[in-house]
Order: C-alpha cells, then structure tokens, then sequence
C-alpha cells in the first residue's frame, strides 16, 4: 500500500504539483505512442528534441522572454552558476559588485573572489540577514563588470520585493527559490538562474535565462573548460553533452501545470494568500516570532522563532507526527522554516495554522 503523502515544508529539494506526479508516473514506463520511458530514449531523437522545444516555448511564455534571450538547461544547480557567471563575465583585472542578503549570496561571492575582484554593495550579516537593502542603501560602482543579487534567500526567508536598479551595469540574478512564482521582468536582467529544485522541477538541472548580446561580450580566456561556458551551451541548445533528460521533461510539466493555472500572475495570488495567512498568525500573539523583517517577508520561506529551544524542537517533532514534514530551520537561523513554493497546497498551510493554534494553547 501507498503511504499517504504528507505535507512537505522542506527547502528542497521540495514539494512538486501532483497532476505533474501523477502524470509522470502514468507515462513512466512508457510514454505515449514512444514505447520506451523517458529515461531509456536518447536525447538526440525526434522525441526529446520536442520535449525540449515545448519546455523552452512554455518557458518564453511564461515569463514573456525575449527573443534576444537564451534559455538554457544546465547541470551543476545554482552552485555551479556562483563560477559560472564570474568566469564568463568577470575579467581577471576587473570586479563585480554583489549584494549580500543572507548563505547563498554569500556563497556566490566566495566563487567569485576566487576569479576577480569583488565589492560588496550592502550586506545584512550584521542583523542576521532580517531584512534586503532599499535602493537608496546601495553602493554599485559604475565600472563593474556586473552586479549580482539573489531575489529571496531560502535560508533566512528574505525577498526583494524590487528589482535593483543598477544603471548601464549587467545585473546578474538567482532566482533559486522564488523563480516563476510571481511576475518577472526578464528585461531588467542581463542573467538570471535558479536552481530547479525549490519551485520549477527536480534537483539535478538549473535553467539559465541570459541576454545575447552580453553574452557575446563574455570573457575571452581559453583556459575556461568547455563546460563551464555558456556560449558553448547556447551554441548547441543545450545539448553539447547529454542533458538531464528527466529533468528537463519534470519541469516541461510543471510549465504546463502554472500556464494551465494562470501564469506568473495566477500563481503570485495564490501564493500572496498562502503566505498572508501563515504570516497572520505569526503575528496574532506573540508566542511565535518571525525572523525577516515585515516589509521584506518572503512569500516562498517563512522562518519564525518560539519562546525556547526547547520548544522549538518538540514543535518540529509533534508536527512531524502528524504529517506537517520539514519544519525544523536551518542551523544558522534557528527555529522554523514552512517552506511553501508554487506546488504546496493551500490546505497544507491551514493545517500548519491549526497546529500551531493547537500547539500554542497547549505550551504557551
């Protein structure tokens, strides 16, 4: 028998739509008028070649691409972007700016160091990473090669509920845990990547978003292995090596699944509500405490405290107990995190509301 599925609060790799589940394991073993499974067939047949071709065309319409943008499919997660983009677009003797709003920024800007120069634009390790700059806080330089941020932080749950302006400078974005899961204006960006694994399919691909024509400035050094070149990768669709066929064909599906719910603007509604009714009751009494600062809450992570650590460990443990799975946050923060991407149902967090009001009233 089945095990009932639970309610998965994790960071990811994280909850996946279940008409997108439910199709996949239909067509598993066999896909329609194919034979053969997705994961036997070769990504050079006429099969795969369309399964790519629709991921991308959905991709384009969903986020409303332009046409001067490549949309590639790449191994490695958002990790291996923090090298990538440096070693594409950072010359040796230049530097970039990077905005420091919590672990992955941070990360990011570790890889970076190790290719050029880095300057840091703001930083919030001071308060923890609570909170993300306003424009006005701020210091990019005009020279650098580009500017880097990431638009919500997964661990210490911060979201820019903005796009930094940065002038003539490229701007670089990982979007990890917030891709697709509201309007995005691709326009502003000269790059951008995410992680698959939180919002937009299974761990084991990232998909780049990059401009064309700063592409073609990219950095010219020879000693940059193949793979780690993006104009090798937007040369060949994607498919100088063999791709992450799977992967690709998960987050085809789930492309179908948010077109088929209203888009970038159906789901940010949805999730706007999600988030305003866990973050309510954060806020009704005061035995829960949230971590980020009100006016930078993220929609996607939502990190809170209780009264002890005490607390907080037989929280995660009696809610594990009755199927609210993943609760427990991350080391560096402490306390909570409800991770509620695209695909996690709204009845989910009704029930993490309800257990908390139980919870409360039984430990308060």
């Amino acid at each position: 028998m089945m095990t009932p599925r639970v309610f998965n609060f994790a960071a990811g790799p994280a909850v996946l739509p279940l008409p997108v589940l439910e199709e996949a394991q239909r067509d598993l073993v066999s896909m329609p008028g194919v034979g053969m499974s997705i994961l036997e067939m070769s990504h050079r047949g006429k099969f795969f070649e369309g399964v790519l071709a629709k991921t991308e065309a959905d991709i384009r319409k969903l986020a409303s691409v332009p046409d001067d943008y490549k949309v590639l499919f790449l191994q490695g997660g958002a990790s291996l972007q923090f090298s990538m983009v440096p070693l594409n677009f950072l010359p040796r003797d230049g530097s970039a700016d990077y905005v420091v709003t919590g672990a992955w920024s941070q990360k990011a800007v570790k890889e970076a160091k190790k290719v050029g120069g880095v300057k840091i634009a703001w930083t919030g390790e001071a308060a923890n990473f609570n909170t993300v700059p306003a424009q006005g806080d701020l210091k990019l330089d005009p020279n650098a090669a580009y500017a880097a941020f990431t638009s919500n932080e997964t661990i210490h749950g911060v979201e820019f509920k903005y796009v930094p302006e940065t002038g003539s400078v490229p701007l670089v974005c990982d979007t990890s845990s917030d891709m697709f899961s509201r309007p995005l204006d691709v326009k502003k960006h000269a790059l951008i990547y995410a992680g698959a694994q939180k919002n937009i399919g299974p761990a084991g691909i990232a998909l780049v978003i990059v401009k064309d024509g700063w592409l073609k400035t990219r950095v010219d050094d020879p000693r940059l292995p193949t793979m780690l070149n993006y104009a090798i990768h937007a040369d060949n669709t994607s498919m100088y090596n063999t791709p992450p066929v799977f992967a690709i064909y998960i987050m085809g599906l789930v492309m179908k699944w948010l077109l088929s719910i209203g888009g970038l603007e159906g789901i940010h509604a949805i999730n706007q509500r999600k988030a305003a009714k866990l973050y309510a009751e954060i806020d009704r009494s005061g035995f829960y405490k949230g971590h980020s600062a009100k006016e930078c809450r993220s929609l996607m992570n939502v990190t809170f405290r209780l009264p002890s650590e005490e607390l907080e460990a037989l929280f995660a443990k009696d809610a594990k107990a009755v199927g609210l799975d993943g609760l427990k946050g991350h080391r560096s923060v402490g306390g909570m995190r409800a991770s509620i991407y695209n695909a996690f149902p709204e009845d989910g967090v009704d029930a993490l509301i309800e257990f908390m009001q139980e919870f409360e009233r039984a430990n308060g």
